[in-house]
């Protein structure tokens, strides 16, 4: 399978679905933590907090369909102040 075809699929199950995958997510960090008596509390607190913050960023309007799949503008190319000289850098 075409990796470019995984993440758009991908993209759009976290999109109908993120709510319930920051819940299975949350509810397995809580389960480590309980496992490992705490011993690795910091680093799943910085997971359930980049989740949390991922969760609240789809909140935000996209750009478009696809905007993560369009190339970027091309940069227009400098025009020499007078003609005969070369472009400024």
């Amino acid at each position: 399978m075409d990796l470019g075809k995984l993440a758009k699929k991908a993209k759009a199950v976290v999109g109908t679905k993120g709510d319930k995958i920051a819940s299975g997510i949350d509810r397995a960090t809580d389960l480590v933590d309980k496992k490992t008596k705490g011993r690795y509390h910091d680093k799943l607190q910085k997971v359930d907090e980049l989740v949390e913050k991922l969760d609240k960023t789809k909140d935000r309007p996209a750009a478009g369909p696809d905007a993560s799949d369009a190339p970027d503008a091309p940069d227009a190319p400098d025009a020499p102040e007078r003609p005969g000289e070369a472009p400024r850098p």
